[in-house]
Formats: C-alpha cells, sequence, structure tokens
C-alpha cells in the first residue's frame, strides 16, 4: 500500500524551510521551462518553414532544356535542341524508380486579356500538363476535379481555373463548373477551380494565376507538336532523386547526341537537396535547443543536491537519533531520495504544464493571424519530447540526492550526542 505517512513526513521537511525549497525547486522549474518554450519555438520554425513548401513531392526533380557546350557527332557547340514527348517514354521504360513524369508546355499571346468570361477578362498563365502533375506539385481541389486521363485520350476541351482567376472572372459563391471560357481565343469547358498549398513554390507561374489544359489538347490546339518546353518527374520514397537524376540525364543526352560530359545542355533541379537542408538545419537547431534547456536543468539538479547536503548537515541529530533506534541504512537513503525526487519533480511538472500552456495560447494567437507566408506556425512540444523531458527530470532528482543520501548513511549515533 501507499505509504501516505511517509509521504506526509517528506513533505514536511520540505516545507519546513520554505524559501529556501522554493528557491531550489526555481532551478529545475526555469530549466524545463526553458526547454519547453525552446522546443515549441523550434517547431514553430520548422512548421513554418515545412509549410512554405507544402505540396511538394520531396523526391521530386525539374528538367530543362540548355545550350550545347561540346562538339559532338558532327554538332558543334552552342547548340539548342528540344524534348518531346517520346523522350518521356522512353525515361518512363528505361529508368527506374518513376512514379510520376508529366509535361509542362505554355502557350503565350500577344492579347493584354487572353481568358475572357462574359464581360470579365483578365491575363493569366496557360499551361498544359498530365493527369500525373497533381502527384507531383499538388492542388487543393476547391471545385470539381483535376485533369484525368479520358480528358487526354479524347483531347477534350477543358480547362482549370486557378483560385484567384476564378475569383476575378466569376461572381462570389458563382459555379463555375460546365461554364465555357475563352482562352486566347478558343473556348473552353471549366471543370475544376484548383489552389496552390501555398504561394512560395511557383514554377511557371503561380497556379492559382493560371488556366490548365490537359496536355494533349494544348498540342493539338495550339500547333505545339510533341515539343515539351520543361517536365518534372517523382522517384519513389525509397530512391534517391540524385541517381534517377543523373540517369534522366545520360538517356536524354543518348537521344538527342550530345556528349556526355557536356555540362549546359540539360538543367535540372532537385529537391530533395531543399528538403534535406531543411531538415539538417532544424536537427542542429532542435540539438542547441537541447543542450541549452539541459545545461539550465543541470544547474538547477546542482542546487538541488547542494541544498539537500546542507539538510542532511542540518538533521544530524535526527538521522543520528534514528539511526540508534534501530533505523537501517537504506531507509535513510529512501527518505533523502524521496525528498530529492519530490522536490525535483514538482518543480519539473509545474515548469513542464506552464511551458506548454503558454505556447499553446500563443499557438492560439497565431493560428488566427495565419497566413500562408507565416514562418511561424502551430508551436507546440512533441508528446514524445514532454515525456523524454519528464524521465530526464525524474532521473536528474534520484541522481540529485545520491551524494546527499551518502552523506547521510555516514552519520552515527556518535555524531546525534556531539550535535548535543
Amino acid at each position: 500500500m501507499f505509504d501516505f505517512d511517509g509521504l506526509k513526513e517528506i513533505w514536511q521537511t520540505i516545507a519546513r524551510n520554505k524559501t529556501r525549497s522554493l528557491l531550489t525547486a526555481f532551478g529545475v522549474f526555469w530549466g524545463v521551462f526553458l526547454l519547453v518554450v525552446l522546443s515549441s519555438t523550434g517547431n514553430g520554425f520548422e512548421n513554418g518553414m515545412m509549410r512554405q513548401v507544402e505540396g511538394v513531392t520531396p523526391n521530386t526533380g525539374l528538367f530543362f532544356t540548355g545550350t550545347t557546350s561540346e562538339p559532338y557527332k558532327g554538332y558543334q557547340k552552342g547548340r539548342n535542341w528540344s524534348m518531346n514527348l517520346s523522350d518521356l517514354e522512353a525515361i518512363k521504360d528505361n529508368v527506374p524508380n518513376i512514379v510520376a513524369i508529366s509535361p509542362e508546355a505554355s502557350v503565350w499571346t500577344s492579347e493584354d486579356k487572353n481568358v475572357v468570361y462574359g464581360n470579365r477578362s483578365g491575363s493569366y498563365t496557360v499551361k498544359g500538363v498530365m493527369p500525373e502533375y497533381d502527384y507531383i506539385m499538388k492542388s487543393r481541389i476547391l471545385k470539381g476535379r483535376f485533369i484525368n486521363n479520358a480528358d487526354i485520350a479524347n483531347h477534350r476541351k477543358v480547362c482549370l481555373l486557378g483560385k484567384r482567376a476564378y475569383e476575378e472572372l466569376f461572381d462570389k459563391d458563382e459555379n463555375p463548373l460546365g461554364k465555357m471560357i475563352r482562352v486566347n481565343g478558343l473556348y473552353f469547358q471549366v471543370v475544376g477551380v484548383i489552389s496552390t498549398y501555398n504561394t512560395n513554390v511557383q514554377i511557371n507561374g503561380s497556379p492559382d494565376e493560371s488556366v490548365v489544359l490537359p496536355f494533349t489538347t494544348m498540342q493539338q490546339l495550339f500547333s505545339k507538336g510533341d515539343k515539351i518546353d520543361f517536365f518534372m518527374l517523382a522517384a519513389s520514397d525509397n530512391a534517391s532523386i540524385a541517381e534517377v537524376e543523373e540517369k534522366v540525364k545520360q538517356l536524354l543526352k543518348e537521344r538527342h547526341d550530345i556528349a556526355p560530359d557536356d555540362k549546359t545542355a540539360i538543367s535540372s533541379f532537385n529537391l530533395e537537396e531543399v528538403f534535406k537542408m531543411f531538415k539538417g538545419l532544424f536537427l542542429g537547431i532542435h540539438i542547441l535547443i537541447w543542450i541549452v534547456g539541459l545545461g539550465t536543468l543541470l544547474s538547477g539538479i546542482i542546487g538541488v543536491s547542494n541544498i539537500m547536503l546542507v539538510t542532511v548537515k542540518e538533521r544530524t541529530r535526527e538521522i543520528g537519533v534514528r539511526r540508534a533506534i534501530g533505523a537501517k541504512p537504506k531507509n535513510i537513503i529512501t527518505q533523502v531520495l524521496s525528498e530529492s525526487l519530490l522536490l525535483t519533480t514538482l518543480a519539473g511538472l509545474v515548469g513542464l504544464c506552464i511551458g506548454v500552456g503558454i505556447m499553446a495560447v500563443v499557438g492560439m494567437v497565431v493560428s488566427n493571424m495565419l497566413s500562408d507566408n507565416m514562418m511561424f506556425q502551430d508551436p507546440n512540444m512533441s508528446f514524445t519530447a514532454a515525456v523524454t523531458a519528464t524521465i530526464i527530470v525524474i532521473i536528474s532528482g534520484l541522481l540529485a540526492g545520491v551524494l546527499p543520501a551518502w552523506r547521510a548513511i555516514q552519520i552515527k549515533a556518535i555524531d546525534a550526542i556531539r550535535e548535543e
């Protein structure tokens, strides 16, 4: 059964000198409180940073054509070349670990307002993509659907509107689905409205200010042929996009008679490196936070140990008398360790609860003023980190009492007489 009498005795001992106990506990409280606040703040910045690239598949690569820098197979350097759809089919067939690939092509016009609906018009980027595009660069589907395989196969004259394009062309709450709009002089039926997850990832213009067509429809209606401006691909989670990127470049060079060591003919951008940079940065921040927090907590634990040594010294007579009437060393050790453990655990839990509470309030304030561009979002301490901090406090409380407990069992009955 639980020893309430023992707990009461421990509490009375701690409460005997309230000011000293509070000042001692404050060091532990402040260490845990600081750890919670710093950890939550670090998580808030990490969440905000990762929100800036939300909707982008990490294992993503983008490929563009450039100008050759080496003469090869009778071609002079400085040659311009173009990728085509057959290149994508060859990549699918010969490069493993690709889960999605989509070309993108744009059509430009001299018209100032190239998209018209009724008496409203606007200037927007017009681009053609494949259905796989939505896997690589995820969009929020606000209304309707994304482009599907049937649109591609049947060259359907359908389109998607970006959020801003929809808001400028249509009345508020007006349903655009099924409506016909004029894009660069040709009519298309609206089948969906999309929005980007954030405004920081923009490839070929913001999706919110775009009109998206099926790639095959754009090819046919705007005489694009099978040429593509650039393409994007996503590799499987267990594959290295850097390795896939290199294999794709080698294949394209072989197909278009480009020197194997030509560095400028194909340009590419690897998003995996960006994500690795973010992860490495925040790993370092979290390590620094724990070093600072644990260092502060350690100073508090040392303070607890010192005060417990003073307490043991003051209680020489009491401990000596207890030894004289038969108290065993384990009883003395348990008493001292329990006092140290209770003091540090209470202070640590109070620091943890207050820190979590304050950061919860900060989180609510931040959420009320939330915007896509905020670099600080949802500050919180993870459950795992909170449990880890609690375990560290408990272990530290026990360690803080080890030296005082050892000193206590050295006290003999004769010491109590000398104290008299």
